[in-house]
């Protein structure tokens, strides 16, 4: 294959026209834009238009076992590519759990079934997520899993987590964790502040996160593991992980697009869509994690896509469950909002969703040079559209972005040298199954 024209970022971040030489999976060479070339089995025609390594998404919810009713393995990873991702990491809040080898194989089956995208699945800390007993950390790294979570929920003890974060160090793992602290949230279903008491309800408090961050910081000093802070929300877990990393603890931190760009303000009303863990919170938590995400305190974007049905949402603010997707809004949310209107370059947005997490988790991806894999995503920065939920590859269509108008979206997706998202191979796939129905 071949993908000629396309503007592919060099090492300082300026923009240049190059040809891109696939062969078995791998990238075999990156041409100069005004080099005659060879015409492949496969040509494409980048016009022009951005070449980067396919996105890394760390934190995402596929829902596959026990809720194929919110997604799937096979319909998560389809928005996934849709939205530019090529490698994406699964959370074991399953039903049955992934607290157990034969989970983790039944994930990673499906993905391969799928034959879209690299789905990496993380297992459970504690058993059914209970966080009353360890999981088997040696047999579940044995069976793929990368790190180990109780995403969803907070581990309560602080001996749990110290015991799981010995085992982790001791195998060289990473401990990734959900930061929350059940005492101070039980029953609240948005933010402590102006929304919550405007509308009567309880509000969850920034410390419910901080607390928890602060604890595991001093864990991960005592036991050297990596630690890994899930979605950070609040200006007081900033603070903590900033001073952490200053003194050299093995810590590293995740933001979601939402957690920049919303702040409980702008919340319309009690629409659930609007509901996600952690919360909305204030505009000073939102400056805080900006001001993270540009100076390297947090690494990585997630988007921590969490779909889930259109009746679950129905069923109100305090009701309904939280979370929103996030896989096809992530990169033109980001691009728009910050690169467009100059608060962060370009070449930071994609260091961030690509080398970034390569780097954090140690993956064999995020870049564009011979030899690597050929993970790429071409992305058009100049069309307009708006969000559209009807019109994603998601089971899920909860998203608070509805109307926005966005730039920066991606459409061509390839992972190992196969083209797995672009709209004409959708067409022709929606087509194949209407022929078949």
């Amino acid at each position: 294959m071949i993908i000629k024209n396309a503007n592919v970022l060099n090492a300082e971040g300026v923009l240049e026209r190059k040809h891109i030489q696939i062969e078995n999976g791998t990238i075999s060479a990156i041409l100069n834009g005004n080099e005659t070339i060879a015409e492949g089995s496969e040509t494409i025609d980048a016009a022009g238009k951005l070449l980067v390594p396919g996105l890394i998404d760390m934190h995402v919810h596929l829902r596959e076992p026990g809720f194929e009713h919110k997604e799937t393995i096979e319909t998560g990873s389809r928005s996934a590519a849709k939205g530019g991702y090529t490698t994406i990491a699964s959370m074991p809040n399953t039903k049955p759990v992934t607290d157990s080898p034969e989970v983790v194989k039944l994930v990673q089956d499906k993905a391969r079934a799928a034959g879209l995208v690299k789905v990496l699945p993380y297992a459970a800390i504690t058993k059914s997520q209970q966080g009353q007993e360890l999981t088997d950390f040696a047999a579940l790294k044995e069976a793929g899993a990368i790190g180990f979570t109780d995403d969803g929920v907070g581990v309560q003890t602080a001996q749990m987590m110290k015991d799981a974060m010995s085992i982790a160090a001791s195998m060289d793992m990473p401990v990734i964790a959900h930061c929350e602290d059940n005492s101070l949230v039980v029953g609240a279903p948005v933010a402590e502040g102006s929304f919550a008491r405007k509308h009567g309800l309880k509000g969850i408090p920034n410390e419910s996160e901080a607390i928890h961050v602060g604890r595991d910081i001093l864990l991960a000093e005592a036991t050297g593991v990596h630690y890994h802070v899930c979605h950070v929300s609040t200006e007081q877990s900033v603070r903590l992980i900033r001073q952490a990393k200053e003194i050299g603890i093995r810590v590293t931190a995740e933001v979601c697009p939402h957690h920049l760009l919303l702040s409980e303000e702008d919340i319309p009303g009690l629409d659930a869509n609007w509901k996600m863990n952690p919360p909305l919170r204030s505009r000073r938590d939102v400056d805080a994690c900006i001001e993270a995400l540009l100076d390297g305190t947090i690494d990585i974007i997630v988007t921590d896509h969490a779909p889930h049905s259109a009746e679950e949402k129905a069923k109100g603010m305090q009701a309904a469950p939280f979370g929103i997707v996030g896989f096809e809004t992530a990169f033109p949310l980001m691009y728009t909002k910050f690169v467009a209107a100059g608060k962060m370059d370009l070449a930071l947005l994609v260091k961030r969703m690509t080398a970034d997490p390569a780097r954090v988790f140690r993956l064999n991806a995020g870049v564009l040079e011979p030899g690597a894999p050929a993970d790429v995503t071409l992305i058009d920065l100049e069309t307009e559209k708006e969000v559209d939920p009807e019109t994603f590859a998601s089971k899920g269509r909860n998203t608070p972005f509805t109307g926005w108008k966005l730039k920066g979206w991606p459409v061509l997706t390839i992972t190992d040298g196969r083209v797995v998202w672009s709209d004409e191979l959708e067409e022709n796939r929606k087509n194949e199954a209407g022929l078949q129905a």
